[in-house]
């Protein structure tokens, strides 16, 4: 009988594959150009911002002006030594508030009664802002580094308490009830199927707990500081240095940024099983 079908392309077919090969094997350098762009659209709109007249320099300084700035500042280590201080502080006080908050909203999590009565006294104190605690912080702890460190516990605690409260509280009993039918202790249960359950909304408390951190740390450093991000910041306001407020803000940018890699890192290291 006559073959009626015809001929498959072999060429075509053979080297679809490797077209694919080098598809996936260009694409982190296609999504790193992506994120680039935007980055360099920025810088380029600040570049013409600047160097067309549209604003004066005292009010904002060109990129190359921020960048000789900020080498001026690492060559001398001022800068390096204002964002040491500035992390140890942040460091601290999230630490700290995640030992709080980790016990805290693993006890939410589990029970509902404990849950109903402590949200009326969480929902009253979440919304005041942490710059609003500077001045009981000074009478209280005085104007060494605690009264700075407790407004940055004070902004880590609510998004880090929320979040591991929720991802407890919110555990799928199927799974629970799966676990049991298999003969597993409660420990085990917590341990294996509550916690593990949970960790995706830690992480989101982590993330949004540091970002916190972050934005409260130019206002803890307004109390009697002489080094740090938030006093270079400040200081240049007062002393009209424009490009050292530039240079103190995109510090901790970068810093936030890399953080952020960091523990995006380790959430896909925690959740490889999803």
């Amino acid at each position: 009988m006559e073959n009626t079908f015809p001929s498959l392309p072999h060429k075509e077919v053979l080297s679809s594959p490797n077209k694919r090969l080098r598809f996936s094997q260009r694409k982190p350098w296609t999504r790193l150009l992506i994120k680039l762009s935007g980055l360099s659209i920025l810088l380029l709109a600040w570049g013409l911002i600047t160097g067309l007249g549209y604003v004066v320099p005292a009010q904002l300084p060109g990129p190359l002006a921020t960048l000789q700035t900020m080498t001026h500042m690492l060559q001398d280590g001022s800068l390096v030594l204002h964002a040491a201080s500035s992390l140890k502080r942040v460091f601290s006080g999230f630490l700290v508030a995640f030992a709080i908050a980790l016990p805290l909203g693993l006890m939410l999590g589990s029970s509902r009664l404990l849950r109903d009565a402590i949200n009326p006294v969480l929902e009253l104190l979440r919304p005041i802002p942490p710059l609003a605690f500077i001045s009981l912080a000074i009478l209280w702890l005085g104007i060494d580094e605690w009264s700075k460190i407790s407004i940055i516990i004070y902004g880590s605690f609510f998004p880090l308490l929320l979040n591991i409260t929720g991802g407890i509280s919110q555990v799928e009993p199927v799974h629970i009830r799966a676990a049991q039918s298999l003969g597993a202790r409660k420990l085990q249960i917590f341990c294996h199927v509550t916690l593990r359950a949970a960790i995706p909304n830690m992480m989101i408390g982590i993330r949004s707990g540091m970002g916190m951190a972050f934005i409260c740390l130019v206002g803890s450093e307004l109390i009697a500081a002489n080094e740090g991000l938030g006093f270079l910041i400040q200081e240049g306001r007062y002393m009209f240095k424009t490009d050292q407020v530039l240079v103190g803000m995109i510090t901790i940018g970068i810093i936030g940024y890399f953080i952020n890699l960091v523990i995006t890192t380790l959430e896909k290291i925690l959740l490889r099983w999803k």
